[in-house]
């Protein structure tokens, strides 16, 4: 039986993570709040008359300040406001919708972002959907037994935080998730249609508590399974709500 056994969620893009006990699924849309919000540097293609999900590269990311996997986050939904905290910086609560605020936070998170690299200047939203990596909005699935074989290529224990995923499950073979690319899985009462692989970048080689690129996780899943690919999207098509220990089903 393949059963929820973590589910995670980003409210700002690339900068902290939280889990969570439960949430709701939306047909059609990312997670509530995940990657609700993006820090933006100074070659940023953001229409702010005309807000809408970009690419990646328009933000502040691990792949270029590897410090940022370093963070996590506790997020109050009812004030908006989100808590920070990192090993080289302590904490800083903000409101990532207050100027004031923000201002606050880059001053904040300005020592690890590498004077050579882009730094950040705002935060931006869109609305109606998270700005992850992929145009169409999506939630990322990741199987704990995939992590297990990653870890053992790697011979070094590995942190599961590294792969950024929504909905963690446990139970099912290693790398199994790449069965169920162009099917419905069912999980509590939502549904979700498994449209592709996760290609992973360099945000993955950095180590979760420290921030600091300790282990090559794209040559180690290339030389183990000759591609760089971990976990699968998903779309909801089916709205609901998703629990721990929830079962997984493949229709």
């Amino acid at each position: 039986m393949v059963t929820v056994a973590s589910l995670w969620r980003y409210p700002i893009k690339s900068h902290g993570r939280e889990t969570m006990a439960s949430t709701p699924l939306i047909t059609g849309k990312t997670i509530p709040w995940d990657r609700h919000w993006a820090v933006t540097h100074g070659d940023t293609k953001f229409d702010h008359d005309n807000p809408t999900w970009i690419g990646c590269r328009n933000f502040m990311i691990g792949t270029a300040t590897p410090s940022l996997a370093g963070m996590s986050a506790t997020f109050d939904q009812q004030s908006e406001t989100i808590t920070l905290r990192h090993v080289d910086l302590g904490t800083v609560t903000f409101r990532p919708s207050d100027p004031a605020d923000v201002n606050r936070f880059i001053t904040w998170v300005s020592p690890i972002c590498p004077p050579d690299k882009r730094q950040p200047t705002g935060i931006v939203s869109a609305p109606d959907r998270g700005m992850t990596d992929t145009p169409t909005a999506t939630v990322s699935i990741m199987n704990l037994a995939s992590h297990d074989a990653v870890a053992l290529q790697a011979e070094n224990p590995l942190q599961m935080e590294r792969w950024r995923g929504n909905i963690w499950v446990d139970g099912a073979d290693a790398w199994a998730e790449w069965d169920w690319i162009g099917k419905t899985v069912q999980i509590g009462d939502a549904k979700l249609r498994v449209i592709d692989p996760v290609q992973r970048c360099k945000h993955t080689e950095a180590n979760t508590t420290t921030g600091t690129r300790d282990i090559d996780t794209l040559s180690i899943l290339r030389d183990g399974w000759d591609h760089q690919n971990f976990g699968v999207y998903a779309e909801v098509i089916q709205d609901g709500t998703v629990h721990l220990g929830d079962t997984l089903k493949v229709e």
